[in-house]
């Protein structure tokens, strides 16, 4: 089937061709929708300076030479083009829509390799609201670019090595294997952190220990590798509590820690010295982009081992990018970490580019998560001022959920199973309707609400489908075409659907999945003001009208189960 807008302005650069030369072929027809018609084109407007005529004139002769055009034009105001399609041709191309298992998604050819690093928590501390973004964000876009024919590597760069790990290792020894993996695994990794640091901070002898405990983890030293997987197999056991909660496709087999690169630092650090592409500035290792100042001016280093010796972030990430270009054969690389974040990926994709070890053929994208905000509008935290739990958050969600569908009648197991649902669904989705890279406000209240753009709006709406499929006896599988679209609402309702298709390839190009909740959204609207004007199941409707409305229903059901699988939003079958 065919996209409406691809159309168009397919049909429309054709037609400038033919008024105007070949070189008009690649103007942009700027068609949007409008409330006058179908689609408007606008492109006369902006044509007109260029070619030195009316834009009027202009549009005139565009809609002369629309030939072969299931539909009409007319030109309005000073120069816009007013496109309706024709019903028959809406018809036809959702009835090929509803018979293609794929609803008009088309895969990727050539397919890529597509690296998506997201999640990533600190294994010292808690999973909290900061990792829930990063999170749901990357998860989302890894089921998109599979859909699409992609091969994805998922990449789970947990914070898992480094000096802190001397202390935690020696807390572990202090308190018991057994005691330590017990509070890990229920999630108090922070207390476990916070315990170690004191004693570290304030108990010399511990200190001592704790810096003689690194040395001997990085030395690789067999006893202290052992309690380091102690501790990491619990804290990883923990987080999967968190992965599964939330329905996230990461697996133990997507771990890709600072712990796996480390052992290539060194040959990181010695291959860019030997290369020039790094150089010692005042007794640190450093590459210096071209591009990147300071504020005084002067280039601005990306420090790849730091004048003692140690290596940061900047060292793991070029091994990183090195690995998964080299051995991971990465085309696209998504990196799906903070805003903040924004000038040391700048910095290190130009180091890596000026290595060699980031080709031209390779994407690498910082995919920027902003920041979640309380109701007050600043970082969000508890009234105590630490970060919130993220279980406790989600925890919190489900128990909100139960609350709102109380007064249905469901029997425990079926309202445990709907407000698991609806609670994830609900955090998730108010997460992915935004822009990533903006700001939001995280409002429990407005996300569980089952009105507005919101998760159990989006899943009632499907729920609501299936209701009718119930009363009318009729799987939604073996509702079939052709389609007839002869009242306004269905006709509104069948064209919106024919945009699916380029829709997602659109959203996984541009790494926007709020682009598919706002697509996702004004579906759900468009079936409501058909529900409430075009009986389906009711007596009086006939039989034929009846099939038709059902397999409208049928098209419109797999739309929004598909698109809400690729956000990762469960749905429930009944709300």
């Amino acid at each position: 089937m065919t996209d409406p807008q691809i159309m168009l302005t397919e049909r429309v650069q054709q037609a400038l061709a033919r008024a105007f030369g070949s070189e008009h072929a690649d103007a942009d027809p700027l068609i949007r929708p409008s409330q006058f018609a179908d689609f408007q084109a606008n492109v006369a407007m902006s044509l007109a300076k260029r070619l030195r005529r009316a834009p009027r004139e202009v549009a005139e002769a565009i809609k002369a030479e629309l030939s072969d055009f299931p539909g009409t034009v007319e030109v309005s105001g000073p120069g816009f083009l007013n496109i309706t399609l024709d019903g028959s041709w809406i018809e036809s191309e959702a009835t090929r829509m509803l018979a293609d298992p794929r609803l008009g998604v088309g895969t990727i050819t050539p397919s890529q390799t597509v690296v998506i690093d997201y999640s990533a928590p600190n294994a010292a501390k808690e999973m909290h609201v900061g990792h829930l973004r990063t999170t749901i964000v990357g998860d989302s876009l890894a089921r998109l670019h599979e859909h699409l024919g992609n091969t994805v590597i998922r990449q789970n760069h947990l914070g898992d090595w480094g000096t802190p790990f001397g202390m935690l290792i020696e807390h572990l020894l202090d308190i018991g294997e057994e005691a330590a993996v017990a509070q890990l695994e229920a999630g108090q990794g922070t207390e476990f952190y916070q315990a170690a640091r004191a004693k570290f901070d304030g108990d010399d002898a511990f200190r001592q220990r704790a810096r003689v405990r690194v040395t001997t983890l990085q030395s690789g030293d067999p006893d202290t590798l052992r309690l380091w997987h102690v501790f990491m197999d619990a804290t990883v056991r923990y987080f999967n509590k968190i992965y599964s909660l939330l329905g996230v496709t990461l697996t133990d087999a997507d771990i890709a820690g600072e712990s796996m690169y480390n052992p290539m630092l060194q040959k990181t650090c010695d291959d860019l010295e030997a290369t020039g592409t790094a150089v010692i500035s005042e007794g640190a290792l450093c590459v210096f982009p071209p591009g990147f100042t300071g504020s005084d001016d002067k280039p601005l280093p990306l420090i790849i081992r730091k004048s003692d010796g140690g290596y940061g972030y900047a060292t793991t990430d070029m091994a990183a990018i090195r690995y998964r270009v080299h051995d991971l054969k990465a085309e696209r690389m998504l990196y799906v970490v903070g805003a903040d974040q924004a000038l040391h990926f700048r910095m290190v994709f130009a180091a890596a580019r000026l290595a060699g070890w980031l080709p031209d053929s390779v994407s690498p994208e910082h995919v920027q998560i902003g920041m979640m905000l309380g109701k007050d509008g600043r970082r969000f935290k508890t009234r105590s001022g630490e970060s919130v739990k993220l279980m406790d958050l989600l925890q919190e969600a489900v128990d909100r959920a139960k609350a709102a569908i109380a007064e249905r009648g469901y029997d425990e197991a079926t309202a445990k199973e709907i407000a698991h649902a609806v609670g994830m669904g609900a955090v998730k989705y108010a997460d992915l309707s935004v822009s990533h890279d903006s700001e939001y406000v995280f409002d429990l209240d407005r996300m569980v609400a089952f009105t507005g753009n919101t998760g159990p709006y989006m899943q009632y709406a499907t729920a609501r489908i299936r209701s009718i499929f119930r009363r009318a006896g009729v799987d939604p599988a073996d509702a079939a075409g052709p389609l007839v679209l002869a009242a306004p609402a269905e006709r509104a309702l069948g064209l919106h659907m024919l945009g699916f298709g380029e829709l997602i390839s659109q959203v996984t190009a541009a790494s926007e999945p709020h682009r598919l909740c706002a697509f996702l959204f004004q579906t759900a609207s468009l079936f409501s003001t058909f529900y409430d004007e075009c009986p389906v199941v009711k007596e009086g409707v006939d039989p034929e009208t009846r099939q038709r409305r059902l397999a409208l229903c049928s098209l419109v059901l797999r739309v929004l189960e598909t698109g809400l699988d690729l956000l990762g939003v469960p749905v429930p079958e009944r709300m």
